[in-house]
């Protein structure tokens, strides 16, 4: 789909979806995939062809960038361990047990092609877990790996699939040639990814425009990925990670208050808005990988299903003794509790993969004349690739929420971070006080009166959190109220404006006041 009717027309439908599936109480990336399977066959309907270097460019870098700038540093060091067991470990066993089986039933076909069909078909989605994870409510810790293991396993398994291509077109490929290729694309990547991340953090601290900070901000993973995957050929996945984990765990301290508030909404919609077509377009994608394929309907079963199963039951395998043979070392055992069970089960079943997956399945090179590259049946390997998609999506992300609530892996922190909240916020409020005894020199006695109301207001707030017995809190009154005040305000300004008493302009900054003020208390209440 190339034209602008068409983009706007899968954006509509992706909004729609977005929509529906949250009055149904449904993930959107599931709805829309559904959507997209079914529009694929419907008569008239465009047909749609995802092209790999929009993805591996275009889509993947800013989904890739939002969810390290919202990802946790100190927990992502914490969880370091098990999210380069998965990232890492699981990705490369994945692909070469994959191979293998494939190269069993498959002998005639190269054993590279089919490593590389392994390692496409190996790395979970990022935007599929996440969503998911966190609609279920499981533990953050839980949240925290699988975010982590979706940012940093695309790298391992596209670093696999160059490695197996290269083998498959006549390269000579050894333990030497592959431990260079990863030094040098994924240790490149995080130089590069750490050296944008400065560069970008010192231009955040001299902009003082939100506009420009929300251009930066914008601009950064498109400027990480073509420099880095265009002219150094290094891991654009594993710079755009770096690069977010470092600008996301400095943004409170490089960026004013407006430039935060104007760069979330922006964020929140560019990551609305491609997750939404992203997963539409996989759908999509139905009738045009069903078209090409030439192997049998037998073979075709067969070796998806083989492919498929052995996804789920390696992902099983590996999860259990990662989690509990390193806790035999006492180090690791006295830092890290010994969870139960049902925690490496829920996370082995949430290996859902993504566009990813079908992107590096479109990169495989066509078998040549020349027979540079031999023969083997890519179109058999792509449409495996989307099946896995599609079986996994469907299969594991509908039935992971009745899984982690049967086993129990479910965290309600709402208690423990309302009392966090509150301890801090008594900090805050005398180091505010402290600040306003320090500055407030001769101003009038009722501002600084209406100042220390204010600090003892949010600290009351934070208090209320810890869960009251009362049918309406104060702070749920004050937001109905004032809710209500600010609906008449805003209604006597806009009829100011048509009478013509005010110009737009007046009407417009009033406007602006209080739409943050009562943003500011849906916040609140949200919260």
């Amino acid at each position: 789909m190339e034209t602008i009717v068409d983009t706007v027309v899968l954006v509509g439908i992706s909004v729609v979806g977005a929509a529906l599936a949250r009055r149904l109480g449904f993930v959107a990336p599931l709805v829309l995939l559904v959507a997209g399977l079914g529009l694929s066959y419907v008569p008239g309907f465009p047909e749609a062809h995802l092209e790999p270097e929009l993805v591996l460019i275009g889509i993947l870098p800013p989904l890739l960038y939002v969810a390290a700038l919202q990802t946790s540093v100190p927990a992502f060091r914490l969880a370091l361990r098990p999210i380069l067991l998965l990232a890492v470990g699981l990705v490369v066993l994945t692909a070469l047990v994959v191979g293998s089986l494939v190269h069993l039933l498959l002998p005639a076909v190269p054993l590279s092609a089919c490593v590389a069909l392994g390692a496409i078909v190996a790395p979970p989605d990022a935007v599929s877990a996440t969503a998911i994870a966190r609609r279920v409510g499981l533990p953050r810790r839980v949240v925290t790996i699988l975010e982590g293991e979706s940012l940093l396993n695309d790298a391992t398994a596209l670093v696999m699939v160059r490695v197996a291509v290269g083998a498959l077109a006549g390269g000579a490929i050894g333990f030497w040639d592959i431990s260079v290729a990863v030094v040098r694309t994924a240790g490149g990547g995080l130089l590069i990814g750490l050296a944008f991340a400065v560069g970008a953090a010192w231009l955040h601290r001299k902009i003082v425009d939100p506009l420009l900070d929300d251009a930066v901000a914008l601009l950064t993973p498109f400027v990480v990925v073509v420099v880095v995957a265009e002219s150094l050929h290094t891991s654009s996945v594993v710079a755009v990670v770096i690069a977010g984990l470092y600008l996301g765990h400095r943004f409170p301290y490089l960026l004013s208050a407006s430039s935060r508030l104007q760069m979330d909404a922006v964020w929140r919609l560019v990551n609305f808005l491609l997750e939404g077509v992203v997963f539409l377009l996989v759908g999509l994608q139905l009738r045009t990988v069903v078209s090409t394929i030439e192997t049998d309907m037998a073979t075709t079963v067969q070796v998806t299903a083989v492919v498929f199963g052995s996804l789920l039951l390696i992902r099983f395998l590996w999860m259990y003794p990662a989690t509990y043979l390193a806790r035999l070392i006492p180090r690791i055992r006295n830092r890290e509790e010994r969870p139960p069970a049902s925690v490496p089960t829920v996370i082995a079943w949430a290996g859902m993969r993504g566009v990813v997956t079908l992107a590096a399945a479109q990169t495989l090179p066509e078998p040549t004349a020349d027979g540079t590259v031999p023969e083997y049946p890519r179109e058999l390997f792509v449409f495996v690739a989307f099946a896995v998609i599609v079986l996994t999506l469907l299969l594991q992300g509908t039935t992971l929420p009745w899984l982690a609530r049967r086993l129990g892996v479910q965290e309600d922190s709402s208690a423990q971070d309302a009392l966090a909240e509150a301890g801090v916020q008594h900090q805050a409020g005398r180091a505010a006080l402290e600040a306003l005894d320090a500055h407030a020199g001769s101003a009038p006695p009722s501002v600084v009166d209406r100042l220390r109301g204010l600090v003892e207001s949010r600290g009351n707030n934070a208090w209320e959190r810890l869960g009251s017995q009362e049918r309406e809190t104060p702070s749920a009154a004050y937001g109905r109220l004032r809710r209500e005040m600010i609906r008449a305000e805003r209604h006597v300004f806009k009829i100011a404006r048509n009478e013509g008493r005010i110009p737009e302009e007046v009407l417009t900054r009033a406007q602006r006041e209080l739409d943050l003020e009562e943003s500011q208390l849906q916040r609140s209440e949200d919260h």
